[in-house]
């Protein structure tokens, strides 16, 4: 059978040959050979103009479509690889918070010769521990569901996570930096350090619950490791834990910077999680309905 193909601005494309076993995946490759420009990662199919993207698992047969119907394309516009834009996104703090602390003179001028406090010495080394952490997991951990995503995405996170780094490091290693007490560093510190390990350990379990090369997608549940028995109580415990981590940070600091960088972080993360959540219990009819989305037993 023949599909028409039109993009959501109603512009013809032209028509395909398709069968009823034919998934959304054959046909974004389809398109590609008839508008080369239109790769499959940046394409989006869908059944109306402003209808949901369809699935690239999704059958011609499951959508009803016969001969002569019409599928709409819309071009995601370029596409990048997400491991490229985690990569920039993550060694760019590396580099930027070291660069404050390894050549303060750069910043302070003569007051830069004052001796850095304690403090500020284990917030660069916990700043760097996290992004090396999150550089390694993008290699070695993270299976993605999608391989691409928008190019402008790429200078929009890099502006975020490179400039509040900047804001962040600009004071807690200024030489009239004043450090907290001691009791309040290391109630921070620990914090900070419990809160990465259930960030990797929550890593690692959803990179485990995904055979390597699908899209499976399953429930998240705890596995023999303690820290994921915050599975039982969120659906996204690794950004539970993660603003965990960043709290602790502004704990150890006693940073307005870094209390800014906790505070938009988490709302971005709280919006991502209530996604997500809703997606779970669409997709699963049994899926828990005890638990929240980001804080345990209230959001």
């Amino acid at each position: 059978m023949e599909i028409e193909i039109v993009t959501t601005t109603d512009k013809n494309i032209g028509k395909i040959k398709v069968t009823d076993a034919s998934q959304i995946s054959d046909i974004k490759k389809s398109i590609s050979k008839v508008k080369s420009a239109l790769y499959p990662d940046r394409q989006s199919i869908r059944l109306e103009a402003r209808g949901k993207s369809l699935k690239d698992t999704d059958k011609v047969k499951d959508l009803g479509l016969k001969n002569g119907s019409k599928l709409y394309v819309k071009d995601l516009g370029p596409q990048i690889g997400w491991s490229t834009v985690f990569m920039a996104e993550y060694a760019g703090p590396l580099f930027v918070y070291l660069l404050f602390y390894a050549r303060p003179s750069l910043f302070y001028g003569a007051t830069a010769n004052q001796k850095m406090s304690q403090v500020a010495e284990v917030a660069a080394y916990c700043w760097s521990f996290h992004y090396t952490k999150r550089v390694l997991e993008t290699l070695f951990v993270h299976r993605f569901s999608h391989n691409t995503m928008p190019i402008m995405n790429l200078f929009k996170n890099c502006t975020y996570y490179w400039g509040f780094t900047a804001f962040v490091s600009y004071f807690v290693n200024h030489p009239l930096y004043t450090p907290p007490c001691t009791i309040q560093f290391y109630i921070g510190l620990g914090t900070f350090i419990f809160c990465e390990l259930g960030n990797l350990s929550i890593h690692i379990a959803l990179r485990n619950l995904r055979p390597p090369g699908t899209k499976v997608r399953r429930i998240p549940v705890p596995t023999t490791n303690p820290f994921t028995l915050l599975f039982n109580f969120v659906s996204c415990p690794n950004y539970t834990y993660e603003v965990g981590s960043w709290i602790g940070f502004t704990i150890m600091t006693s940073s307005f910077s870094a209390g800014l960088f906790t505070f938009a972080g988490f709302y971005q993360m709280a919006v991502w999680a209530l996604g997500k959540h809703r997606n779970y219990k669409k997709e699963f009819s049994d899926y828990p309905k005890c638990r929240k989305s980001i804080i345990p037993f209230l959001l």
